[in-house]
C-alpha cells in the first residue's frame, strides 16, 4: 500500500486539487495534508518534476497572492482585508 505522500503524488499528478479536497480523497485531516505538502515539493523536485502551486485569490477584490511562498492558505488579503480567500490549488507536473 503507498504512503500517504505517494498518494498525494499519484492525485496531484492526475490533476489539480486542493487542501479539502485533497483531505477528502484520503480520509485525513486538512492541516495533516498541509503538513506533507513541503514533503512532497522535496520528493518531486529530487525526480526531476515540479510541484506547481495556482496561487490563492480573494473573493472579494481579486487579488492574486502569487509571491506567496508558503504553502497554506493565507488568513485574510492585505488589499481589502476580507477573509473569503480561495485555496491555493496544487499538480505535480
Amino acid at each position: 500500500m503507498p504512503t500517504i505522500r505517494q498518494q498525494i503524488i499519484d492525485l496531484l499528478t492526475q490533476e489539480s486539487h486542493d487542501v479539502r479536497e485533497l483531505s477528502q480523497a484520503l480520509r485525513i485531516s486538512e492541516k495533516e495534508v498541509a503538513s506533507h505538502l513541503d514533503h512532497v515539493n522535496k520528493s518531486v523536485a529530487s525526480q526531476k518534476r515540479k510541484l506547481q502551486v495556482y496561487p490563492a485569490t480573494c473573493a472579494e477584490c481579486g487579488f492574486t497572492f502569487k509571491d506567496r511562498k508558503r504553502l497554506t492558505k493565507p488568513s485574510r488579503c492585505p488589499k481589502c482585508r476580507s477573509q473569503r480567500i480561495q485555496s491555493p490549488r496544487y499538480r505535480v507536473v
